[in-house]
């Protein structure tokens, strides 16, 4: 599989994956490709550069290998997920619930965390519930 930048006639700018370069072709020549941003059927290609991998020297001293995320950013997400536990109401598994309850004002408004499946944070984005997950942090039992 390859992987084109591609233009339209009115300039809008799309990537597209295709077999082969000769697949692109045949499909742009039928009319298959189109822009999605306007539907237009003449797309061509636009300018690209190659995708070239630096080789990176290996550190030398063990000292010198990068040991996970810098401290800093660590210390950030900790902050943060610290300031979410001391002032947020912990609701444990029934966490999609209450955040439908808050969003449809069936509760008071208040910051809430607790846990909640893949499915359940589909199912609340779908009713246009926002959700974040906690940072887990380095060392954090997954």
């Amino acid at each position: 599989m390859i992987s084109f930048a591609l233009w339209c006639e009115n300039r809008h700018r799309f990537d597209a994956w295709f077999r082969t370069a000769a697949a692109f072709d045949e499909q742009v020549a039928r009319g298959i490709v189109t822009c999605p941003g306007c539907g237009s059927p003449k797309v061509e290609k636009a300018p690209m550069a190659p995708a070239i991998q630096r080789a990176t020297a290996a550190p030398s001293h063990p000292d010198q290998q990068e040991r996970g995320p810098p401290a800093a950013l660590v210390e950030a997400l900790s902050a943060l997920r610290a300031k979410v536990v001391a002032e947020a109401d912990y609701v444990g598994d029934q966490f999609a619930e209450e955040a439908r309850k808050i969003h449809y004002r069936e509760a008071e408004e208040r910051g809430i965390y607790g846990e909640a499946t893949r499915e359940d944070v589909a199912a609340l984005a779908e009713e246009g519930i926002d959700v974040l997950p906690l940072p887990r942090l380095p060392g954090e039992a997954n």
